[in-house]
């Protein structure tokens, strides 16, 4: 089957969000929605969520699933904004939990923080499938970035969230707390085995040096040939060096701060004060 792909570019934060279809009805699925977020103000706003639901909206569709392909460092979730406005379950790894483990301690949090998963309304193990109308999507566990990022595969298509990017700009950091060159290498080989065909869309886009547009569709086959962290056959020994070597070189996402502490609680804030009150905390020293 060939879902309905609509994408939702962020230029503030380089994020693609997708509006994935059931062709032969009005089911769809939302991944990796964008709560816009003013650092410097600390203010949050909806236009690209609000894109989204405008879409749905307009097309009358039956939004079933919000999906997330792990825990965003570089962007805030929409997912409960959207799922209040349209609907929807929230879902995501099983191991997010060792993502909450790992950053309740980061930033604090005490024992009122749970570390379950519960915040989402499903946790997906690998092999995972769930239905979207009529069209199946099955779930490939594929961390490495972090410990619980997935790839949805629907249809001829897969959204690999942050694992792989356009061939030209070539694959995901893997020096947040958890992540593995070592482990993303092989589950970029399990991508990479879906048939040449399959559609594979990105989570992000920065415009490699010498292309002029933003871009988020290529192809299983593409990746084989020509990406060029990990294509044409590159062995396990390259791409460990070159990718340890090349994330030592890069600084943090800007929003990291802010992200983590949403985006493992399913997009929602911390909890008020008794003044209704919202704080976001800044570890020092500690990323």
């Amino acid at each position: 089957m060939k879902p309905q792909v609509n994408a939702f570019f962020d230029e503030a934060t380089n994020t693609i969000s997708y509006v994935v279809r059931d062709p032969n009805g009005s089911a769809c699925a939302v991944i990796d929605s964008v709560l816009d977020f003013d650092y410097s103000s600390g203010r949050t706003d909806t236009r690209s969520a609000d894109a989204v639901v405008n879409f749905v909206e307009k097309e009358g569709l039956d939004v079933q699933w919000l999906l997330e392909s792990h825990v965003h460092a570089d962007h805030l979730s929409a997912a409960p904004y959207i799922q209040e406005r349209v609907g929807g379950k929230i879902g995501i790894g099983e191991r997010i939990t060792v993502v909450q483990d790992t950053f309740g301690k980061v930033f604090n949090e005490g024992t009122e923080f749970q570390r379950d998963g519960s915040q989402f309304d499903k946790l997906f193990e690998e092999g995972d499938s769930f239905q979207i109308g009529q069209m199946r999507g099955d779930v490939m566990h594929t961390p490495g970035h972090t410990p619980a990022c997935l790839t949805f595969v629907i249809g001829d298509a897969a959204f690999v969230g942050d694992t792989l990017f356009m061939p030209d700009f070539g694959t995901a950091r893997c020096d947040f707390p958890g992540g593995s060159s070592e482990t993303l290498y092989a589950s970029v080989q399990k991508i990479l085995a879906l048939p040449d065909e399959t559609r594979i869309f990105v989570g992000h886009d920065y415009k490699a040096p010498g292309r002029d547009v933003y871009a988020w569709e290529t192809t299983v086959g593409e990746q084989k040939a020509l990406n060029i962290h990990i294509g044409a056959g590159k062995s396990a020994e390259e791409f460990i060096k070159m990718r340890d070597a090349r994330d030592a070189t890069l600084a943090m996402p800007k929003l990291i701060i802010p992200s983590l502490q949403v985006n493992m609680r399913a997009g929602h804030m911390p909890e008020a004060d008794e003044q209704g009150n919202v704080y976001l905390k800044v570890p020092v020293n500690k990323l």
